[in-house]
């Protein structure tokens, strides 16, 4: 056993030394979160509150609220998830392919945002309840990067590249979206089932390939 953990780390480290002038992005891990608009915040927590700052986030303006709500489906319940601000136009639900098991519900692979076709889920409040028609997604794995970045990389906003993770579980993740915006700040946001996947630590980075 230690024969073969050694011989898995030299090929860790020639692999990370023949990258050695690839480009670098850091991973953050994004666990089960919601975000809200408007009238589903009035309804959930009454007319006209205002989502509570509990924590910044990496990504400029985006916060982590101190309210909590309860999320359903067909199979079962989530009762204290996370909520993400600011609001947004339509609420949203981003799960883990696990978590989507849980609940029963088949929520496709998606970017932020692009909810058409997709299945909802019942939200629950302190003040009320939501049935959303739409909005439960698997966040597809992206990366959020600044222009400058993005420039020094060679890349391009929509590029679909590769990102090698090293680490005691290396990996390669494929398929992974560039977002160039000089709204956002440079990290590549995977789901807990890919953390666990690459045995992820914070502070972990990936190398940029087939950019």
């Amino acid at each position: 056993m230690e024969a073969t953990h050694g011989s898995l780390l030299e090929r860790v480290a020639r692999r990370v030394e023949s990258r050695m002038s690839q480009p670098l992005v850091p991973l953050e891990a994004s666990g089960r979160h919601v975000h809200l608009c408007r009238a589903d915040i009035d309804a959930l927590f009454g007319a006209g509150h205002a989502l509570e700052r509990r924590a910044d986030l990496s990504q400029p303006g985006q916060f982590l609220c101190r309210e909590r709500i309860k999320v359903s489906g067909p199979k079962g319940d989530f009762g204290s998830m996370a909520i993400l601000g600011p609001e947004r136009r339509e609420s949203q639900v981003e799960l883990s392919a696990t978590d989507a098991l849980a609940l029963g519900i088949d929520a496709p692979v998606r970017l932020s945002g692009d909810i058409a076709g997709t299945p909802g889920a019942r939200l629950a409040g302190p003040k009320g309840e939501v049935g959303l028609a739409r909005g439960a997604i698997v966040a597809r794995r992206h990366i959020h990067m600044e222009p400058r970045y993005a420039a020094r990389c060679g890349a391009r906003d929509g590029q679909i590249v590769s990102v090698y993770v090293c680490g005691g579980r290396p990996v390669t993740f494929h398929g992974v979206v560039l977002r160039v915006s000089p709204d956002f700040a440079t990290y590549m946001h995977i789901d807990y089932d890919e953390a666990n996947a690459c045995g992820f630590s914070k502070g972990m980075l990936g190398f940029l390939e087939n950019y």
